[in-house]
């Protein structure tokens, strides 16, 4: 069931007893959250309302809440986030939980609460007794990440709402300034929609003006630089992200991540894969492979590898202590531009 399904049933008052939210794709959890949460009179929230995070509260005290009857009222609500023993997570040294009597609730729900399972993962191992009785006895929300067609689709009908739209231009840069991810699309919308109310068009210098670019997009800009032996403008980015606190190990790896990409798609295109294959095979977004493609074109693999093994060696030397961590990037970019060039 998608999240407008569950709205519109919410609406007709077919109140699922237990509801599990499956799925990474945020706005998509907060907007079903939003619709579950209307079920209970605002007056009527702070005692019948409660959530529970499953990495510092055991079940149990979620359970007896669950159990309890509304408090003045018909209905009561129980959340419970970061269920880690749904999926194949050991949960090794963690809260003990009581995860028999979750089962037992799972197959016998109280008819006078709604508890919702904010599940934030891909997928759940289907081989846990508990996570068959779940399935089986909920009403399961499609919250999985949106491929980019999805979310650029999603985003246009919520600016149709309000009579707004994004030119091509626009919606290009919009798409490219948040990786196309749905829920970073709708945090940065009320900037837009608020430009666009008071008589600005929303096109590419709006967006540009009014929305960041995301990290990724910066070290894929850094990506880009390297593989063209433009150590200066690698080295520029590079000491601008670090004056906004970012750790020079975490955009190491980013970096890492982001070379292994078009080693991965270069030889998926030489077997013959389009973008829509390769995507499939790499399970990554489209947009991000259709990036890749474009990068990887006329960049010799050899090159690609020298970079990612470089990388390799960078990181260790960060980790081990060989090296300043600040200082590591630097000479991979200046050993590896100079050992193109030569």
């Amino acid at each position: 069931m998608r999240v407008a399904d569950l709205t519109k049933q919410l609406k007709t008052g077919k109140v699922p007893p237990l509801v599990l939210l499956l799925g990474e794709e945020t706005a998509l959890q907060q907007e079903a959250l939003a619709a579950l949460a209307a079920l209970i009179p605002e007056d009527q929230q702070t005692m019948n309302m409660a959530r529970y995070d499953m990495r510092q509260t055991p079940v149990g005290v979620a359970l007896d809440d669950a159990t309890s009857q509304p408090f003045f009222g018909d209905l009561r609500e129980v959340v419970i986030t970061q269920p880690y023993f749904l999926t194949g997570e050991t949960g090794a040294g963690k809260i003990d939980h009581d995860l028999a009597g979750l089962e037992r609730y799972f197959k016998d729900p109280a008819p006078s609460t709604v508890m919702v399972i904010v599940a934030p993962y891909p997928k759940l191992d289907r081989r846990k007794k508990l996570t068959t009785a779940l399935v089986k006895n909920s009403v399961t929300v499609d919250a999985q990440l949106m491929k980019s067609g999805e979310a650029t689709a999603a985003i246009n009908r919520e600016l149709k709402k309000q009579g707004l739209a994004l030119t091509r231009d626009g919606m290009a840069a919009f798409t490219q300034r948040t990786n196309a991810n749905y829920s970073v699309m709708m945090h940065e919308l009320p900037k837009l929609e608020l430009y666009a109310q008071n008589g600005g068009a929303l096109d590419e210098q709006a967006v540009s003006a009014l929305v960041p670019r995301q990290l990724t997009d910066r070290v894929f800009d850094m990506v880009n630089a390297v593989v063209r032996r433009r150590a200066d403008v690698a080295l520029a980015i590079y000491r601008d992200l670090l004056l906004q606190k970012e750790e020079p190990i975490k955009l190491n790896s980013l970096l890492l991540s982001q070379f292994r990409l078009l080693l991965q798609v270069q030889i998926l295109m030489r077997k013959g894969y389009d973008q829509g294959g390769i995507a499939a095979a790499l399970k990554a977004a489209p947009f991000r492979i259709e990036m890749a493609m474009r990068e990887s074109r006329g960049v010799e693999d050899a090159a690609l590898r020298a970079a990612y093994l470089g990388l390799v060696d960078t990181e260790a030397a960060m980790k081990t202590g060989r090296i300043d961590k600040e200082l590591a990037f630097e000479l991979f970019v200046l050993k590896y531009c100079g050992q193109h060039r030569s």
